[in-house]
């Protein structure tokens, strides 16, 4: 095994299923170049043709918002359909907000999977020999990038993940998706599932919004949602996707930077307090009152005429000046500041009222504004702090635009932030604006959060004046300051103490609500003259019943994001406190007056991303990576397998861990079972008999099959799915399973599904491995392995082997679906007290007694726990009707020889461990 050092922006981590085609199989195989003409241009035939990098086959990428925390899970599929190896490279922008959680991608039969380890202090070299800090860079353009040479003929899966909380801004939350993979894909999606415990209001879908591309971006001829998009609405829930195929990509261009996917939306709020969700020990609250009366601000722009400032820069800042200009209300006061070598300040008496005269002057001062020498930072800053001698009512704040780094008078940056501590000093906030690449971007961002600030970041070839304009929109109307949240009996709660408060954004606090009846909520603020005081009681428990009535009516509306829904859900409060949390303790870390402060910062910040698994700029993300055969992986000189990754902000190191071999495909036969529509089989190997019986179940229905929660820590559960019956059949329908799952809660806690296409592992990792080829994992006590569209054998520790069967059709009857087939290998290491129902015969035995049901040669009378049934002798298939067994049936669905009735094997989802008289070790 090879420790190689991977360095990357971004690690991120979705786990999606790998699609798979036959040896051979190539991109021409799914796509008619025989087409006619005018459905298919020359050009997208010939790019496609003479391509020469390897190909996407797919990019999806499916979000699933819940109360404003987003999941999102990328996977990219590339096939090398040449002869030769070739490099492969993966981009994925994510948001600057966003933390990675985890990242995998399967490279010619390697896995290689990630964990989060404390990062390194040290430097890293340049090509040109000089040192930089890891944490260096332009933080607006956080794209991810590695390469891997793909050999010929293979496929290279990438897998991400990254979570982020979306900000309200303007009246909306804002998802983005970038789309921009640099090539036409084969099959592109992109899913956004939103799900909210307010109902949903505003809801729309805006063109591909191109930026930063290579080429000009295009303007869309009308303000639709891009082809192909499709929207499906519920109350508190909706579901949009997005899915051109490469003709339709090609119309929008054809250099594969189709640009961002945005889906906006707002949700209705009635209360002025905020809303407060409550979950397992856990509570978020949402603060975004209405109804306000706007507070007067003070506004001083201070604007960079450097010589830099040139050209397009200073034209769009003008006319971002005189659009705001235009947009003063009556009550605010504004003045107005360019710098360069020189500092000009508009009003030297301070911030005027918004009057047609003040507002003509000003248009003047910012039509003559030249650019010319250098920067003088720290000069403007003081000069702006002059502004606010004299205290005003209202709210102040300076917002401070440059496209460099100070040149003129102070240039050391921990000089610049003290003065300006020292200046504002709670008189007013600031926030910045930094254009191009050029930009001291730490210095402002620092320069932002020292003083109650925010930072923007306007990329090279973006609209700097519409982005201008929109990012003083967001503060544009006051409504509160000096606002505080107090919870009474809570504790750990992250940051609750704000300067001001903007109409159309949102505040968001989270905390630890203790085992209390109730959350005592008390809101003060300021509104101009005025003292605000909100207070509410949060009943928990009900709070908490609503919440998980919600995911389970969302799951009913989008029954293929069902299972995903209530998996993230189940613990969505804890996860946005770690977030939350986490992003405040990167903030004091900048803001530690003293090392033993930030040390402690640091310390704090580097635990919760440990325990959380966030990739942030403390942590390392260890990936490792094991041959399909275990033999090592080749050196950094060999072609074979080589990875390569280009560095943005943040580094990686690969260990070897994670084992991935094909799996045997021997199967030691065992008779106890559910298969089929579904027939049940238990053996009792001391009785030297075997019982047999159907269970007739509802399409939907989730059904216990080992409930061991208690003892082992098993539990297996598996989802029916309804098919009409063959002509002639004496049955209504027919069900079979369409998914099983297994939790293990010990040594610690984890998650398998397996469907007939894939394998969801859900522990300290995450992983999706499809079902269709061969694979084993190792993940601590778990052993899992896949045969090839066979078989999936999962062992829990050394006494406990569970193997799935997986019943495939090439061309399925209108009866016939995918489906699954449950059989327990070894039990030993299940309890006596283990139910479900398989479960509560494992340790059980029976008797049968021939000729005591009526008067056929084949009935007997099975005497199981003081119950006699009645039963006949049959041949049940098993394996697929690989192999047989000889069995007593007993009819009438089982009862009597299962304890209780049908509805106390009905799980409530495919998660459930089970509270019932026959859900967990009853």
């Amino acid at each position: 095994m090879k420790t190689m050092l991977l360095l990357a922006s971004l690690l991120l981590c979705a786990l999606g299923q790998v699609d798979h085609f036959p040896p051979g199989d190539h991109l021409d195989d799914h796509f008619d170049f025989n087409m006619a003409p005018h459905r298919v241009p020359r050009q997208v035939k010939n790019i496609l043709v003479k391509e020469a990098r390897p190909h996407v086959q797919e990019l999806s990428i499916n979000t699933t918002v819940i109360s404003r925390y987003a999941f999102t899970a990328v996977r990219c599929v590339m096939l090398n359909r040449h002869a030769a190896a070739g490099e492969g490279v993966f981009r994925f922008p994510v948001p600057a907000g966003a933390f990675v959680s985890n990242f995998t991608m399967i490279i010619a039969g390697r896995v290689y999977r990630s964990r989060v380890a404390p990062k390194e202090r040290r430097r890293l070299k340049r090509p040109d020999g000089k040192a930089r800090d890891k944490e260096s860079g332009d933080p607006s353009s956080e794209v991810f990038r590695m390469g891997a040479s793909i050999p010929g003929g293979e496929r290279a899966v990438f897998l991400l993940e990254y979570e982020e909380l979306l900000q309200r801004r303007l009246g909306r939350y804002e998802h983005v998706t970038a789309l921009r993979p640099l090539q036409l894909v084969s099959r592109l999606r992109v899913d956004v599932t939103v799900v909210d415990h307010l109902p949903i209001t505003a809801l729309e879908v805006l063109p591909l919004r191109r930026s930063g591309g290579t080429g000009p971006a295009r303007a869309p001829a009308k303000t639709d949602p891009p082809v192909t998009t499709t929207v499906r609405r519920e109350k508190n829930a909706c579901k949009v996707t997005f899915g051109p195929n490469i003709i339709q990509q090609a119309k929008i261009t054809t250099d594969g930077i189709l640009g961002d996917f945005v889906v906006r939306y707002d949700v209705q709020r009635d209360t002025a307090v905020g809303d407060v969700r409550v979950q397992k020990g856990h509570f978020v609250h949402y603060f975004a009152p209405k109804d306000l009366p706007a507070v007067p601000k003070n506004v001083v722009f201070v604007i960079d005429t450097s010589a830099s400032m040139l050209g397009a820069k200073i034209k769009q800042t003008k006319d971002a000046l005189l659009a705001i200009l235009r947009d003063l209300r009556a009550v605010d006061r504004f003045n107005l500041i360019s710098f360069s070598n020189k500092i000009k300040v508009w009003r030297a008496s301070g911030p005027v009222p918004v009057t047609p005269l003040n507002i003509r002057d000003a248009k003047k001062f910012i039509y003559a504004l030249m650019p010319s020498g250098g920067s003088n930072t720290d000069g403007a800053i003081q000069s702006a702090s002059a502004l606010f001698r004299q205290r005003l009512d209202g709210v102040s704040l300076v917002i401070f635009l440059t496209d460099g780094r100070p040149t003129v008078g102070e240039s050391q940056s921990a000089a610049i932030l003290g003065k300006t501590r020292s200046a504002a000093l709670d008189k007013f906030c600031v926030f910045t604006v930094g254009i191009g690449a050029d930009a001291d971007y730490k210095l402002l961002e620092r320069m932002a959060l020292e003083n109650c600030g925010a930072t923007k970041h306007i990329r090279h070839g973006d609209d700097a004046s519409a982005m201008l304009r929109s990012f003083y929109e967001e503060m544009a109307t006051p409504l509160l300051s000096h606002v505080r949240m107090d919870y009474v009996s809570a504790d750990g709660v992250t940051r609750h103490f704000y300067a001001n408060y903007f109409n159309g954004s949102e505040l968001v606090v989270a905390g630890k609500s203790g085992a209390a009846e109730a959350l005592r909520v008390r809101v003060t603020a300021d509104n101009d003259d005025k003292k605000l005081v909100l207070e509410t009681d949060a009943a928990l428990r009900r709070r908490e019943s609503e919440a998980d009535e919600l995911v389970k009516a969302a799951a009913r509306s989008f029954p293929e994001s069902g299972e995903a829904l209530k998996r993230l859900a189940a613990d969505l409060a804890e996860r946005v406190w770690a977030f939350l949390t986490l992003k405040e303790e990167l903030r004091l870390r900048l803001l530690g007056r003293t090392s033993r402060e930030r040390e402690e910062h640091v310390r704090r910040a580097t635990d919760l991303s440990l325990a959380y698994r966030f990739l942030t700029p403390l942590t390392n993300m260890l990936v490792d990576e094991v041959s399909s055969d275990g033999d090592e992986v080749p050196d950094d000189d060999d072609d074979e397998g080589t990875l390569r990754e280009e560095v943005d902000r943040q580094s990686l190191t690969l260990r070897d861990q994670v084992d991935r071999r094909p799996a045997k495909k021997s199967l030691t036969i065992s008779k106890t079972s559910a298969d089929g529509d579904p027939h049940f089989v238990v053996d009792f190997p001391l009785s030297k008999t075997a019982v047999c019986f159907n269970i007739n179940g509802e399409p939907g229905h989730v059904l216990r099959l080992l409930s061991d929660h208690k003892f082992s820590g098993v539990t297996v559960n598996g989802k029916l799915i309804g098919t009409p019956p063959p002509a002639g059949s004496r049955k209504r329908r027919r069900t079979y399973f369409s998914s099983i799952a297994v939790v293990v809660d010990r040594p610690r806690r984890a998650y398998v599904e397996v469907t007939p296409t894939k394998v969801i592992l859900d522990g300290a990792d995450r992983l999706v491995l499809p079902c269709h080829s061969s694979a084993s994992v190792e993940s601590g006590a778990l052993s899992l392995a896949i045969v090839g569209g066979r078989n999936v054998t999962l062992r829990i520790g050394a006494r406990v082997a569970l193997v799935v069967l997986l019943h495939l059709y090439k061309n399925p009857a209108p009866y016939q679906r995918d489906h699954l087939g449950f059989y327990i290998q070894d039990s030993e290491g299940l309890s006596p007290g283990c139910h479900g129902l398989l479960g509560q015969f494992l340790h059980q035995e029976v008797s049968v007694v021939e000729g005591e049901a009526g008067d056929r040669p084949s009935s007997a009378l099975l005497k199981v726990r003081g119950r006699s049934v009645p039963v006949v002798r049959k041949s049940r298939r098993i394996y697929g009707g690989a192999h047989s067994v000889d069995c007593w049936f007993a009819g009438n669905n089982g009862a009597k020889v299962v304890d209780g009735r049908y509805e106390d094997y009905v799980a409530s989802h495919m998660f459930d461990t089970g509270d019932g008289p026959h859900g967990s070790n009853a």
